[in-house]
């Protein structure tokens, strides 16, 4: 291994890269949204002043938790690198959970403070009431008992804080559903988030000045990790606050767009437009998915209309991000029968046998992967940790797979009852635990069907208290009061038993099997 001065050699840190593109392309546009446009150069200076106003009148020090409740917006960049500048490790909130989720999270992480972005002042104050000491930062209107962010940051200096980094700082916390349907909260530190960068840089595409990326996906998921490269090159991050087919359209040509990452729905509903077909898409070099499995079919037609010399493919973890392998245009064909791709150039992958030891070529066996950007465990679940990360490295992936005799690495089954639905990961159990709330159901249980628009669609099969007259849409209502929108199910199933295992188990295969036959 290299060194320098005695010292061990070691990679640029996020902070650094932030500052590298900062230096290198100070009068490019590195941000738009709508209308309105940000350059390098003000990013950079926006970023230093929101970090100074937090570490300040905020009141928030180095390392603490802050939450952040902001959809995608002309501040999500510079807020994101104003954190990792002050040191402070960030906490996105999805805006689309329920109040009780996002109280949850703040609980489970001790927030005391939390960045309200515009127009969610009002769920930020229902949060404010039920977390007690819990202060509000506005980026918007500013209402009684919330401090101005934005206003302070607006008189305060955008001169660099001087301040000694580490590699192992956290500065992202990142919250997904656990596979028993509790919370789990991966963290990301310096280190581990600039090698997400490299990663996609090695692997995926690497952005040249002038290039664009649309961003109409929350930035908090998959989609955010594609500033930086952007960033570092020079190039244009492009924002919509949502996904709409028509200007989603619209923008790949009027933008000059050069990249898009897409979840199986988004590709549907802009394959289904009647202008799909005849959208300029000339500039358009990367067309990426991997969020969940992708229907052969839908694929077959965007690569029909499109071209698969722009269709790029991969498979990921929140764990080890972005790419563990890569499926590259010249082998698309292989993404409709089941490959996910070659493993990535800077991840080490192995395939399992059930007593922990590699499995023999070409057998299944559980995906495990060492990369530098694996998150460094989960916060405050030191069992769960164990359980998935190794001393030495390796991250348990819970996901089957087989690699062929040529490299190619294809997914088998996943090891939990984890459901992917439009691009969203949703526990069963979570949603049971929801449903069994319901005074009228008396035992229920959650399983994901095929389905052509979402992928997997979260399917319900409930047992009613003898007497009980509840209906599909009451139930879909009452979850939807607890839970996010896209963790409703579906469909609700009204049986009369659940399938259970030998051990009273409820038995998920067996219902799949049953409910996939009625469908």
């Amino acid at each position: 291994m290299s060194t320098l001065g005695g010292a061990m050699a070691r990679q640029p840190l996020t902070i650094e890269l932030i500052a590298r593109g900062a230096a290198q392309h100070r009068d490019r546009i590195a941000v738009t949204f709508g209308d309105a446009a940000l350059t390098v150069s003000e990013v950079d200076s926006l970023s230093w002043r929101l970090a100074r106003a937090l570490l300040g009148p905020c009141g928030v020090t180095p390392g603490t938790p802050v939450a952040l409740l902001i959809d995608n917006g002309l501040l999500s960049v510079p807020v994101d690198f104003a954190c990792v500048r002050a040191g402070i490790n960030r906490v996105p909130l999805n805006s689309r959970l329920s109040p009780g989720e996002h109280a949850q999270m703040l609980a489970e992480v001790q927030a005391r403070h939390l960045v309200v972005g515009p127009g969610l002042e009002e769920r930020a104050a229902e949060l404010a009431a039920r977390v007690p000491g819990l202060e509000l930062l506005s980026l918007g209107d500013v209402e009684p008992q919330t401090v101005p962010l934005l206003e302070l940051a607006n008189h305060a200096s955008d001169e660099a804080i001087q301040r000694t980094v580490s590699p192992d700082e956290v500065i992202l916390t990142l919250f997904t559903s656990g596979t028993t349907g509790t919370l789990k909260a991966a963290r990301h530190t310096q280190a581990s988030y600039a090698a997400i960068a490299r990663n996609v840089m090695l692997n995926l595409l690497d952005p040249k000045p002038g290039d664009a990326m649309l961003h109409a996906a929350s930035l908090i998921h998959a989609s955010g990790v594609f500033v930086l490269p952007f960033w570092l090159r020079g190039a244009r991050t492009v924002i919509h606050s949502a996904f709409n087919p028509v200007t989603f359209l619209a923008a790949l040509s009027s933008e000059r767009i050069t990249a898009v990452n897409l979840v199986p729905t988004m590709l549907a509903a802009l394959v289904d437009h009647p202008k799909f077909s005849h959208t300029d898409v000339s500039a358009l070099q990367n067309v990426i998915y991997g969020a969940s499995p992708m229907p052969a079919t839908l694929l077959e037609r965007a690569m029909e209309a499109w071209g698969s010399h722009r269709f790029w493919q991969y498979y990921g973890q929140t764990e080890a991000p972005l790419c563990l392998a890569v499926l590259r245009p010249e082998d698309q064909q292989l993404a409709l029968s089941g490959v996910a791709g070659m493993p990535c150039v800077d991840v080490e992958l192995r395939i399992l046998a059930d007593d922990g030891s590699e499995a023999p070529a070409g057998t299944p066996g559980e995906i495990a992967v060492r990369a530098p950007s694996a998150v460094d465990g989960y916060h405050n679940a030191p069992e769960l940790t164990a359980a998935t990360f190794a001393d030495d490295g390796w991250v348990r992936t819970r996901d089957i797979g087989v690699i062929d005799e040529h490299g190619f690495l294809s997914l088998k089954d996943r090891t939990s009852d984890m459901i992917v639905t439009g691009g969203y990961n949703v526990y069963p159990l979570e949603v049971e635990n929801a449903l069994s709330a319901h005074p009228e159901v008396r035992e229920c249980c959650v399983v994901g069907l095929p389905d052509n628009r979402w992928v997997e669609a979260v399917t319900a099969a409930v047992v009613i208290r003898e007497g009980g007259k509840v209906t599909e849409p009451e139930l879909v209502s009452f979850v939807g009061e607890r839970l996010a929108g896209y963790k409703k199910p579906k469909r609700v199933v009204f049986v009369q038993e659940i399938p259970k295992t030998a051990v009273g188990k409820l038995n998920r295969r067996i219902l799949r099997e049953q409910l996939g036959k009625v469908q």
